[in-house]
Order: structure tokens, then C-alpha cells, then sequence
């Protein structure tokens, strides 16, 4: 196969595997939170700190100034 088949194959797939993951985020209820450190954007190198979903992994909110200095503690 070539090159840029196998590139346009691959791309295909993870498209596919990112629609199914947001159609799980969206019928996730998000039952519990954790504060992680996450990408800030797909294609980013910068991590942020978040609330995110433990089932889905789905980012959920922003920590306030207290959930981030009791994270940053640890």
C-alpha cells in the first residue's frame, strides 16, 4: 500500500473513532469529576488543568481558585 493511501486510510479511521467518542461523551451523565491535566486543544502541546469525567474522560468545567490550589498540592 502506499504512503498516501495508508495516510488517508488512517485519517479516515481516527475520524471515525473521534464521532464515536463524542457520541459517547454526549450520552454520558458524567456521574463523577476528577481534576486532571488535559491537552489544551487536540493538536496542542499546552496542558490546562480541568474537571473531567472519570466514565468518558470528557472535560466538564474549570477548577476554581480553591479545587486548583488543593489539586497543585498533591
Amino acid at each position: 500500500m502506499e504512503d498516501s493511501q495508508k495516510i488517508a486510510t488512517l485519517l479516515a479511521e481516527r475520524q471515525n473513532i473521534e464521532r464515536e467518542i463524542a457520541k459517547i461523551q454526549q450520552l454520558c451523565h458524567h456521574p463523577s469529576t476528577s481534576i486532571k491535566f488535559v491537552r489544551e486543544r487536540l493538536d496542542s502541546t499546552i496542558m490546562v488543568v480541568r474537571h473531567t469525567c472519570d466514565e468518558c474522560s470528557s472535560i466538564v468545567g474549570i477548577p476554581n481558585t480553591n479545587d486548583l490550589e488543593n489539586f497543585l498540592k498533591k
